[in-house]
């Protein structure tokens, strides 16, 4: 079953490029995820929505990307909420964002 996973915390914009650049989940895409949006708040904090095809897929790129990403970069760990997906749609605008284009 797809979860969609929220994300918050204490990491702002440039922590969350350097991590990006750590995981590398742009160019080694994690097995299980579907979608990945990020937004930064009025403070500066980032705010993340993934969805993922399971809890374990989350589950596994958390313990063997995410978080040791985190670690080594001394950033904290992300509160995160777990929730069943209802209802997913990938709208024909999704295109123009997608990398593997």
């Amino acid at each position: 079953m797809p979860i969609l996973a929220l994300f918050t915390g204490d990491i702002d914009k440039s922590q969350y490029d350097a991590l990006r650049k750590e995981v590398g989940w742009e160019t080694n895409h994690a097995a299980g995820g579907i979608i990945h949006a990020a937004g930064v708040d009025d403070a500066g904090k980032m705010h993340v929505a993934d969805v993922w095809e399971s809890p374990d897929a989350l589950n596994a790129f958390v313990g063997t990307r995410l978080q040791p990403a985190l670690t080594k970069l001394r950033l904290p760990t992300p509160n995160v909420e777990v929730f069943p997906v209802h209802n997913l749609n990938a709208l024909s605008a999704i295109d123009r964002y997608k990398l593997d284009r």
